[in-house]
């Protein structure tokens, strides 16, 4: 068994003002979307400006932050929320949904999109090898904090969390850093590098998050307030995986059926 390294939750503070590494480490994972679509943007051919990349992330930010707390309260706490209204603006005390963030990057990529003339698929194509490093801060945010652990277990790397009672439990938010971060990073990257049909980037996204998702939740302690939400062994977020999973695949493979298919950068 490993011994869980406690971390103080506040990275820095300065008289009242206190910065959390779990809100740091949402802002790691934007600088470093911005700084790898500018990258993309200066690709030969790619039809996309450095201002396009300041503009839509911009507006991803807000999509991300209110699409994944409303996702959250939606999907996995809508009883206490509906008692306790108040709470749904306080971000800081944790509970964002990825399902709930997705959701509103689909709706900031198709109204940036249209205002400067491109279509969803594309906005989609372009910043979707930018996500998963901002996965990989995200889940190690939420390591640090010590929440979404995982199941019981007596495997050598187990470790006891501070909220997750005395019993070792899987690290499963460094499982999803590993998939949903680093390897799902290098997939797409390198997927992404050749002229590919549009859509099939953005699908490929959908298809390689939602399968490193539903493995890693079979390690991962499902919510409390909810528990096994179907058969009595698949979670919400594995049930939120699926459409994406089915849309991931149809994205990638719906040139070969269509004539529509397109190349894009």
């Amino acid at each position: 068994m490993l011994t869980y390294p406690v971390f103080d939750p506040v990275a820095v503070q300065i008289g009242p003002v206190a910065a959390r590494w779990y809100g740091l480490m949402y802002a790691v994972g934007f600088a470093l979307a911005w700084w790898l679509g500018r990258v993309r943007a200066a690709r030969p051919g790619s039809g996309w400006t450095a201002v396009h990349v300041d503009d839509l992330i911009t507006w991803l930010v807000a999509g991300v932050v209110l699409g994944g707390r409303l996702g959250y309260v939606i999907f996995y706490d809508p009883a206490y929320y509906l008692a306790n209204p108040l709470e749904i603006a306080s971000i800081w005390r944790g509970g964002m949904s990825f399902h709930g963030g997705v959701a509103g990057v689909v709706l900031v990529c198709w109204l940036y999109g249209r205002s400067i003339g491109k279509g969803l698929l594309e906005v989609g194509d372009l910043i979707a090898p930018l996500v998963p490093p901002g996965l990989f801060a995200g889940r190690m945010g939420n390591f640090i904090n010590g929440e979404l652990w995982g199941r019981v277990t007596d495997v050598p790397w187990a470790m006891v969390f501070p909220t997750g009672g005395p019993l070792p439990r899987h690290p499963s938010q460094l499982y999803e850093a590993a998939l949903e971060g680093l390897v799902l990073f290098a997939v797409l990257w390198v997927y992404a590098l050749k002229p590919r049909p549009r859509g099939a980037v953005g699908g490929l996204f959908l298809l390689g998050y939602g399968l490193a998702r539903f493995f890693v939740e079979f390690f991962r302690q499902p919510d409390a307030q909810l528990g096994f939400v179907a058969f009595d062994f698949l979670s919400m977020g594995q049930l939120l995986c699926l459409p994406m999973i089915l849309l991931g695949a149809w994205l990638m493979l719906r040139h070969r059926f269509t004539a529509g298919g397109r190349a894009a950068v």
